[in-house]
């Protein structure tokens, strides 16, 4: 376990109050140290994200870039909640343009993350799906760019779909899933973020939840509510965990604390 992570542990465990040092330290139980090396990997994975940076955009594949980095193509409806959820990760209130015509963003943005201005990971914001008020011309256009983008860019990592869990997977998601389900079979990771959770009851909730699991085909499925900052810390990790898979095991906590005499 981490250094940071002892601390979180000791932080959480001791009392303020007291005064007296005991002879022999008390050994944290496996539980302690799960839960003590999850924050200090999620605080690792928050701050990661928070160095995320506009690179570009591109208003076909001819004006992307070609990368060598882990990408991350946050996908959905029109109003699923896309911006917010990228603006609630990397802690920025607009990095993510939100507009108040939907539908009218028609450019794939790129992000790049990395700490210290070394860039280690890509965030693709792609333009929204399903908004009526778009001319069917512009629709088709985009359908067929997303569809090249999510079959063909090389460096693409992993896909994150925004869902409103009151509405559920829609026909143009099952659409898309079926574009990406051969690029999945060979590895693409894959994370559906159940967006505006907020708005349900824990009962609702699980069952959202629990439908979604069924449906992702082996993907992974999140809670999300940016109000409530729920699930947040959580996308974060996996998100880092996705674009460092060859990261060190942290140290084990017991190695670290006094051993009990």
């Amino acid at each position: 376990m981490t250094v940071l992570a002892v601390l979180i542990w000791a932080m959480t465990t001791s009392s303020p109050n007291s005064t007296a040092k005991t002879a022999t330290s008390t050994a944290p139980t496996p539980a302690q140290v799960a839960q003590a090396e999850k924050a200090a990997a999620q605080k690792i994975a928050m701050g990661w994200m928070h160095t995320a940076k506009f690179l570009t955009t591109a208003p076909s594949l001819d004006f992307l870039p070609a990368l060598n980095l882990p990408e991350f193509a946050f996908v959905g409806r029109s109003n699923a909640g896309k911006s917010t959820c990228i603006n609630t990760l990397t802690q920025q209130h607009r990095l993510a343009f939100a507009s108040k015509k939907p539908g009218r963003t028609q450019s794939i943005n790129l992000f790049s993350l990395g700490k210290q201005g070394v860039t280690d990971a890509i965030l693709a914001d792609l333009p929204g799906y399903g908004y009526a008020a778009v001319p069917k011309a512009d629709k088709l256009r985009w359908q067929r760019v997303m569809a090249n983008y999510l079959m063909t860019r090389e460096n693409l990592t992993a896909i994150v779909l925004m869902c409103d869990p009151r509405h559920g997977i829609t026909e143009l998601d099952e659409i898309l899933l079926e574009v990406i389900r051969p690029r999945i079979e060979e590895g693409l990771k894959f994370l559906v973020v159940l967006t505006k959770s907020d708005k349900l009851n824990k009962t609702e909730a699980a069952k959202a939840l629990s439908i979604m699991q069924l449906q992702a085909g082996g993907g992974e499925v999140r809670l999300f509510s940016a109000l409530k900052k729920k699930g947040v810390d959580d996308v974060a990790h996996l998100l880092w965990q996705w674009a460092h898979p060859a990261s060190a095991p942290a140290t084990q906590v017991a190695e670290i604390l006094p051993k009990t005499t």
